[in-house]
């Protein structure tokens, strides 16, 4: 007697019966398929083997058809979100009441100033507090237990907002002007409740920014974890937007086309290695202009580089400005002076072919006690690439931490970098964020002593 043979199969992803909702929270996904699938499906199927070897007569026993579709290709079903959303509602929800059905959004909105850093503390608190998922129940804080309730508390809102009506309190900004606090929304027009979803951005986990860390409110509870742009699925749906109401009109959103012209200082974020925004074509245009074209072999453009720090730094030297006034990095009084044509200009090099003063040198930085001085965390961030990076593998490798390189070291920061710093940390009886491979000013001093 012939066994029967089975087809086996995955459940699709999308299901939303009870028992697929909880084994995409709890399994794993697999890209080889097997015997997880819808409960009914498993069950028939053991039903069905069971019966064919019983009855064992006649033809064999056709193999039960899969209940569902087969599993959707290289996406995690445990990341999928299942959350069906409540409507607009005041602070602590309609008295009593589930919260109404969503309408459209209103036309009024307040938006009441707060900062990033304000945004993401009141995200890590729910977190910290692993806020179980609801559409129906409100927290002590008066913000309801779902993705909008979630971005609605983050925020500072006056009340419970929902996909619809939360991007009326943003300006839409581009992929390469997101910052933490910004949000990456999805909404459904169509059907609300199936697939919106919205999550907070709380920055980039590298430098290729294809992975960010996202603070969202999905089931069972609060979550931060790294995250693909713009989503799991339905990527091309998700788009940024910045709050209005950031402190000081930081905000920053507008358009991030090259020709972008703005006159007031968009803040220190937008400028130094990894940055690649609008703003920084803008400066160095307005450093060509003031003298530091030489700095430049071809450019300026969006993205930050050594060229861009040398001219600021020029131009800041120019004005008589020393040590963290002439960092190479454009404060609001450098932007000021740049902008509103001010100050002098970077001068012409003191002998003809000389590429003038060198701010990318590692003597620029004072040494103390023998140690060359510490040139700053932003020298070592994701992206970066200058003669510190250099420097500093070159002394990895002479005190023996250099087993990471499989060539140089060199100018460009990268992840060979950042494992032999966490390897020469460790061996300093540093754990933790103490160990985290990025040099500080005391790994910089005894990696130098």
């Amino acid at each position: 007697m012939e066994t029967p043979v089975f087809e086996e199969f995955d459940p699709a992803s999308d299901c939303e019966c009870p028992g697929c909702v909880h084994w995409r929270r709890v399994m794993p996904h697999s890209s080889n398929a097997g015997l997880v699938g819808h409960p009914a499906a498993c069950k028939a199927l053991v039903l069905a083997a069971a019966a064919g070897t019983v009855l064992g007569i006649g033809q064999p026993t056709p193999a039960v058809a899969a209940a569902h579709g087969p599993a959707q290709p290289g996406i995690p079903a445990g990341d999928e979100p299942d959350t069906p959303q409540g409507g607009k509602a005041p602070l602590h929800g309609p008295e009593g009441r589930p919260p109404a059905k969503p309408g459209k959004p209103s036309t009024v909105t307040r938006t009441p100033a707060t900062t990033r850093a304000e945004i993401i503390n009141r995200a890590k608190e729910w977190v910290a507090a692993q806020v179980p998922y609801s559409m129906y129940a409100y927290r002590s804080d008066g913000y309801r237990q779902d993705c909008s309730g979630f971005v609605s508390m983050a925020w500072h809102l006056p009340g419970n907002e929902w996909t619809g009506s939360l991007g009326a309190y943003g300006v839409r900004i581009s992929r390469d002007q997101l910052q933490p606090g910004d949000i990456l929304l999805f909404h459904n027009p169509v059907d609300p409740h199936t697939g919106s979803h919205v999550v907070i951005f709380g920055g980039w986990t590298d430098y290729t920014h294809t992975y960010y860390l996202a603070y969202e409110q999905t089931r069972p509870h609060t979550r931060k974890q790294a995250t693909p742009y713009r989503y799991w699925s339905n990527s091309d749906r998700y788009l940024p937007y910045r709050y209005k109401g950031l402190d000081g009109g930081a905000s920053g959103a507008v358009a991030s086309s090259p020709d972008t012209k703005v006159t007031r200082y968009p803040g220190h974020a937008y400028f130094g290695y990894g940055a690649n925004n609008a703003y920084v074509t803008q400066l160095g245009r307005l450093l060509v202009q003031r003298g530091g074209g030489r700095f430049y072999t071809s450019g300026p453009g969006p993205r930050w580089s050594d060229a861009d720090r040398r001219a600021t730094q020029a131009f800041q030297w120019a004005q008589g400005w020393t040590g963290a006034d002439a960092d190479g990095l454009p404060g609001s009084e450098t932007w000021s002076y740049l902008v509103g044509n001010k100050g002098k200009d970077i001068p012409a090099p003191v002998e003809a072919g000389s590429p003038g003063p060198q701010p990318s040198a590692p003597s620029s930085h004072p040494s103390s006690h023998g140690v060359p001085g510490y040139p700053g965390r932003a020298m070592f961030r994701p992206g970066a690439h200058n003669p510190y990076v250099t420097q500093l593998g070159k002394q990895l490798v002479k005190k023996g931490f250099g087993k990471y390189y499989t060539a140089g070291p060199g100018p460009r920061w990268g992840e060979a970098d950042r494992r032999n710093v966490e390897a020469f940390q460790r061996s300093q009886g540093w754990r933790g964020g103490a160990a985290d491979g990025v040099p500080g000013p005391e790994t910089w001093r005894r990696l130098f002593s």
